[in-house]
């Protein structure tokens, strides 16, 4: 293979990725990986998912391609990554996050004008469920090791802000934090509201409201704010930072979780993405490094800032200081 065509190829393979995406997506929607659990012939599965026996074939040919299927015998069975994820009901199930996937899929068809407008795309069908249990369906897996480096043992006032399905809220309350308030939307509260019972907790209250507009209450001594100021711009972000120093008692930590991002906004390649999907999705949000965090944590009033890496996402702390400057 000449280099310009191995080049080209490079290239295919970039521009190409929306074929495999809308593979997966696809699969997803129609349940095809629950129906996969034991192996089945390609008209088995279309029977059960209300397919076309031929478009099914092609379909599973190509999971088998992307090696989420195995196909045996004319026979298909889930492979083990589809298995421990995309099979409903098992512990670390991530079809609702794909299923949101199919929501985006929609605004981002819209990246021409968006590109041309600087304002978002505009309005399409959302499942706004499938946004906060994927939300879930993320946090699942990694909360446990944020919150051991957050170290909420014995903390006695615990907000959640913007806390979506109450995955960290109810990983905080497993690790020893007295008491965690969680705040959100009103439609997000309702679902937050049912994971906690489904898991049989107590001491997570909970507080609806707007973020930018309502307030956020008083004397907590840890605020957590996962994966939240992405969806704002930088003014809005520091507005945020000033409303949660108030809401803190004299001491207390603020703690921001989002995806690494460089200095240049360049690189890893996932945060420099996800601010695309910002700019997609909202007026003013984008991907914001560490060190921009900090400098916006200093203007809202705190102190002694650092930022780590955990669990592959960045997590910066800072102090209300013990008293007023």
């Amino acid at each position: 293979m000449g280099k310009n065509s191995h080049q080209a190829q490079g290239l295919r393979m970039l521009w190409g990725g929306f074929w495999s995406s809308r593979i997966i997506i696809s699969a997803n929607n129609l349940g095809v990986f629950d129906q996969l659990t034991e192996p089945r012939d390609a008209h088995a599965v279309a029977l059960a998912i209300k397919a076309d026996p031929r478009a099914t074939e092609a379909l599973l040919d190509a999971l088998t391609a992307l090696r989420l299927v195995k196909k045996q015998g004319g026979r298909y069975s889930n492979a083990p990554l589809s298995a421990k994820f995309l099979v409903s009901g098992t512990p670390h199930y991530q079809g609702d996050i794909l299923r949101h996937a199919d929501n985006l899929w929609q605004s981002w068809s819209q990246l021409d004008n968006v590109i041309k407008s600087g304002r978002p795309a505009s309005k399409v069908a959302f499942d706004h469920n499938a946004f906060i249990m994927g939300m879930h369906n993320i946090a699942s897996l990694i909360a446990p090791d944020v919150v051991k480096a957050i170290d909420v043992q014995g903390v006695e006032k615990v907000l959640d802000l913007g806390g979506g399905p109450g995955t960290y809220a109810m990983e905080m309350r497993r690790q020893g934090a007295a008491q965690v308030t969680h705040f959100d939307l009103p439609d997000t509260t309702t679902i937050a509201q049912k994971m906690v019972k489904q898991a049989g907790l107590d001491g997570i209250a909970f507080r609806s409201g707007d973020i930018l507009r309502d307030q956020l209450g008083a004397g907590y001594d840890l605020v957590l704010l996962s994966q939240l100021i992405h969806a704002f711009s930088a003014e809005q972000t520091l507005a945020v930072f000033q409303k949660v120093c108030h809401a803190l008692q004299p001491g207390g930590r603020i703690v921001v979780q989002e995806f690494p991002l460089n200095p240049s906004r360049t690189s890893p390649t996932q945060g420099a993405l996800f601010s695309v999907n910002m700019l997609v999705n909202t007026p003013g949000g984008r991907c914001y490094p560490p060190q921009e965090i900090r400098s916006l944590l200093r203007q809202a009033g705190f102190v002694r800032a650092t930022s780590t890496t955990v669990a592959g996402n960045s997590l910066t702390i800072a102090h209300r200081p013990l008293s007023r400057r």
